[in-house]
């Protein structure tokens, strides 16, 4: 049975991967291939896997040559933007796929001429060609027309750019293009070309604790924590954490240790009408609680133990550890 479609199919239906050991049919194969090229999300992974599958069973499976050429150009594409050496033509209307490679040593300019366009543009600012002259900083996007409408005009364009620019942001590894409407949703982002978890207020590669660190960036949020806010958190931490542990470890060793037995008495007594428990006659069934909860009396004490000699002290090491640090920086 094929887990993606859920169809009973002949053996010689699942083809091999190279990439991992999971199967699934050839058609169900076929169309997830292409909608993953026609929606750029090259290379592919496995259905069941984030194993990349091999280009050559992509080859294989695929059935239309166009697809195929698309594959190969995206796969291209994504080699080339994720190499800092890789200049595109400016010219409009170039192929992308078509763009030359090129690294420098050179502390000048380089003039690169594309063939079937011959556009000639600097390698360093990626302006027209000027082997006589220094690089000149890029042009302003302002025109005569802009300067000359109105301030109001002026004012909803800028408004309209800085919201373009905080829903597009690229991504910190490979500079692929990534946007994410900016309205506080999760801030954990993956990106689909080179697999990068980063955070899209601070643009970092992270950790499954990046947003448990005194850093400023939260899970949901428009923007980062402003730096007094910050101070202030990470000043209330510190002088507070004695007091809040406290607290909570006041709290904590009562419920645990009560609470075990209670939960585990009620749980004895509350044996359904079909178990094993609705058997026993009434002496039977008060023995029975009257073990678990004097089982549950005697290892509560060591799991509160255990919560809280393994909880305060990595507590305690993470506020005058990290906080600390983080607060003298």
């Amino acid at each position: 049975e094929c887990p993606l479609c859920l169809l009973p199919q002949p053996p010689e239906a699942f083809p091999s991967l190279a990439s991992c050991s999971h199967r699934s049919c050839r058609g169900c194969l076929q169309q997830y291939l292409r909608l993953a090229v026609r929606e750029s999300r090259v290379p592919a992974a496995c259905p069941h896997c984030p194993a990349a599958l091999h280009p050559a069973d992509v080859h294989r499976l695929l059935p239309e040559p166009a697809l195929r050429d698309k594959y190969e150009e995206f796969l291209l594409r994504r080699l080339l933007v994720a190499d800092p050496g890789t200049r595109w033509c400016p010219a409009p209307d170039c192929s992308p796929s078509q763009a030359r490679f090129l690294i420098t040593l050179s502390c000048g300019g380089l003039g690169v001429s594309r063939e079937g366009c011959g556009t000639e543009f600097c390698y360093h600012c990626r302006q027209p060609w000027h082997p006589d002259g220094p690089c000149a900083p890029a042009p302003s996007l302002a025109t005569p027309t802009a300067q000359l409408a109105q301030p109001e005009e002026l004012a909803h364009g800028e408004a309209l750019a800085q919201a373009e620019a905080e829903d597009i942001k690229v991504c910190p590894r490979c500079s692929a293009f990534i946007m994410k409407i900016n309205d506080g949703s999760c801030n954990r982002m993956n990106c689909t070309v080179c697999g990068c978890l980063f955070c899209w207020l601070c643009l970092r590669e992270i950790s499954d604790v990046h947003f448990l660190s005194p850093s400023g960036c939260t899970f949901w949020g428009k923007r980062p924590w402003s730096r007094t806010r910050r101070i202030l958190w990470q000043l209330g931490m510190v002088l507070g954490a004695p007091m809040v542990i406290s607290l909570a470890a006041g709290v904590a060793v009562p419920v645990i240790t009560i609470g075990i037995p209670i939960y585990m008495g009620r749980k004895v007594l509350a044996g359904g009408p079909g178990s094993r428990r609705s058997s026993l006659s009434g002496c039977q069934q008060c023995l029975s609680v009257t073990s678990s909860v004097l089982l549950s009396l005697f290892v509560s004490p060591i799991i509160t133990a255990l919560t809280v000699g393994v909880g305060v002290p990595l507590v305690l090491t993470y506020v005058y550890g990290t906080v600390v640090l983080s607060l003298c920086r």
